[in-house]
C-alpha cells in the first residue's frame, strides 16, 4: 500500500507560480516512479510529467514543457512540481500517482497503482 497526499494548489494569475508537493508513504519511495496528471473540467485525465526512481529520467507533456519542472527529493518521500508562466489552460485537478513495477521508468496513466485525491489549481486571466 502506498499513501500519497498532494498539497500546494490554489488560485495564482496568468504568469504567476506554483508549486506542487505529494508526500509518500507506506513503501519504499526510492524504488518507484512518480507522476503528476491533471484533469481538467469536462476533459479527461492527462499525463504532465514524471520521474523515475534515481530521477534520472524525466518526461514533460509538451503542453508544460520549459514552464513546469517535476522533482523528488527520496531523504523527504516526496515529489515536487514546480509550475511557472502559468496560463488559464492550466485549471485543473492535479493528481500525483506511483507506479511500483521496478522497471517503468516513465509512469503512464494506465500502469499506475496509487493515485491521490489531487489538488486543485486555478489559473485566472
Amino acid at each position: 500500500q502506498v499513501q500519497l497526499v498532494e498539497s500546494g494548489g490554489g488560485l495564482v494569475q496568468a504568469g504567476g507560480s506554483l508549486r506542487l508537493s505529494c508526500a509518500a508513504s507506506g513503501r519504499t519511495f526510492s524504488t518507484y516512479a512518480m507522476g503528476w496528471f491533471r484533469q481538467a473540467p469536462g476533459k479527461e485525465r492527462e499525463f504532465v510529467a514524471s520521474v523515475s526512481w534515481s530521477a534520472g529520467i524525466i518526461y514533460y507533456a509538451d503542453s508544460v514543457k520549459g514552464r513546469f519542472t517535476i522533482s523528488r527529493d527520496n531523504a523527504k518521500n516526496t515529489v515536487y512540481l514546480e509550475m511557472n508562466s502559468l496560463k488559464p489552460e492550466d485549471t485543473a485537478v492535479y493528481y500525483c500517482a506511483a507506479d511500483l513495477n521496478p522497471l517503468d521508468v516513465r509512469v503512464r496513466i494506465s500502469r499506475v497503482d496509487y493515485w491521490g485525491k489531487g489538488t486543485l489549481v486555478t489559473v485566472s486571466s
